[in-house]
């Protein structure tokens, strides 16, 4: 028979923290091995469970969810979300300017297929969130990655991000925090960034999806707020923040000067009516979130959880010779650097095969966030601190491995 293949515009698309890797993982958990997963932000995994009040609120509603809302969502929700806008300083939004989405994954797609032509080009930060790549290149348009720096704490650099502008570039995209860095931008970057944007006439696409998870007694400063001339659109929802991956419940806001993006606006509203509306139930936990108890800032306060693990992740990498890594000031998330003299990769997937099959560890090599070395690897700090503890010492175990190997 005629092979039936996959579609040219999957050519580009790569989605490596549920890539390869992860699958060979898989396939060693059938076989009844033990599997340590450093690899993705999926907080319940970890016993972190969304507030209580939350559940029950969905739990009371969930009779009356069985019919389809408005495209854009339920008004009661898109208005907590204007009240949250107003929180951050963003002006002139209203109920109209919020999308409900089945998390923010589905906005951003959404966002970018309704902006796109062919060749067009989208600003992205290296190393970057894969999916944003996936989406631009699934769209039609071409990924230009601008580089953050690590000696700057992994911060954009602005002088790269105008030196890769062309005549054909559409928007940038900023993510803050960042995934996979933890890097959390001070307020005259976003200006730089914003100031970049109005010279160019660019879409900037702000994803705030960790805009809580902070800490050190850091604030967050969104970009939309420093921008009443700019268009922005500006993503969030409830799966870190709140704990609630598996609810998919998320939201996209446009802000700014919309005059000149009446037709990019109706490309919106007519992608998000054919998906016909974000799953209902989800849609009622965002009201309850943003309006209750915000028990994460118990959890990034000095003696909670994800603070106590992120130190301790920091320390431990840091006692491995050859590897540093910047502190995160947020989100959930570290990018170790490997000293190439020390630790000659030639293929980072490998490598991270090789931990997986050695150690039984999961990570995610660094090229899966577009960074253009073979020398970084993320992981998240969201097992307990006895299991972050196993974790890192079967890591280093591994890189001493890898040494003598090498240095032979």
């Amino acid at each position: 028979m005629k092979p039936l293949s996959k579609s040219t515009k999957l050519a580009d698309v790569c989605y490596d923290i549920r890539g390869p890797v992860l699958a060979k993982a898989r396939q060693m958990e059938d076989e009844g091995q033990k599997i340590i997963k450093l690899n993705i932000g999926n907080v319940a995994a970890f016993g972190l469970e969304p507030p209580d009040e939350i559940v029950q609120d969905m739990i009371r509603n969930l009779p009356h969810t069985a019919g389809y809302t408005d495209s854009l969502g339920l008004f009661a929700p898109r208005k907590a979300v204007v009240h949250y806008t107003q929180q951050k300083n963003i002006k002139g939004v209203s109920v109209d300017d919020v999308y409900l989405g089945n998390g923010v994954s589905e906005l951003i797609t959404m966002s970018l297929n309704a902006l796109l032509n062919n060749g067009d080009e989208v600003l992205l930060p290296s190393p970057d969130y894969p999916l944003y790549t996936a989406s631009v290149a699934l769209s039609g348009g071409t990924p230009v990655h601008y580089m953050c720096d690590e000696q700057s704490d992994w911060l954009p650099d602005i002088a790269d991000i105008r030196a890769k502008i062309t005549p054909n570039t559409k928007a940038i995209v900023v993510i803050n925090p960042n995934n996979p860095t933890g890097a959390l931008y001070p307020e005259s970057v976003l200006r730089e960034i914003v100031e970049v944007a109005r010279q160019h006439q660019l879409l900037i696409l702000a994803d705030e999806i960790y805009d809580k998870t902070l800490y050190d007694g850091q604030v967050h400063t969104s970009i939309a707020s420093l921008a009443d001339d700019v268009l922005c659109i500006t993503y969030n929802g409830l799966s870190k923040n709140y704990r609630s991956c598996g609810y998919r419940a998320g939201w996209m806001v446009v802000s700014g000067d919309k005059r000149h993006a009446r037709d990019y606006i109706e490309g919106l509203n007519m992608l998000a009516s054919m998906r016909l509306c974000a799953n209902t139930p989800g849609q009622l936990a965002i009201q309850t979130a943003l309006g209750g108890y915000q028990s994460i800032n118990d959890l990034v306060a000095p003696t909670g959880r994800l603070c106590r693990q992120r130190d301790l992740a920091y320390e431990l990498l840091s006692q491995i010779p050859g590897v540093s890594v910047v502190k995160p000031k947020a989100a959930l998330y570290m990018f170790p650097r490997l000293d190439p003299r020390m630790y000659p990769i030639q293929d980072d997937q490998q490598f991270a095969y090789e931990l997986l099959a050695e150690e039984k560890v999961l990570i995610v090599q660094g090229t899966g966030f577009n960074w253009p070395t073979p020398d970084h690897f993320r992981i998240v700090f969201l097992p307990n601190s006895d299991d972050l503890a196993e974790a890192i010492g079967r890591i280093a175990r591994f890189l001493e491995h890898y040494r003598k190997r090498h240095s032979q």
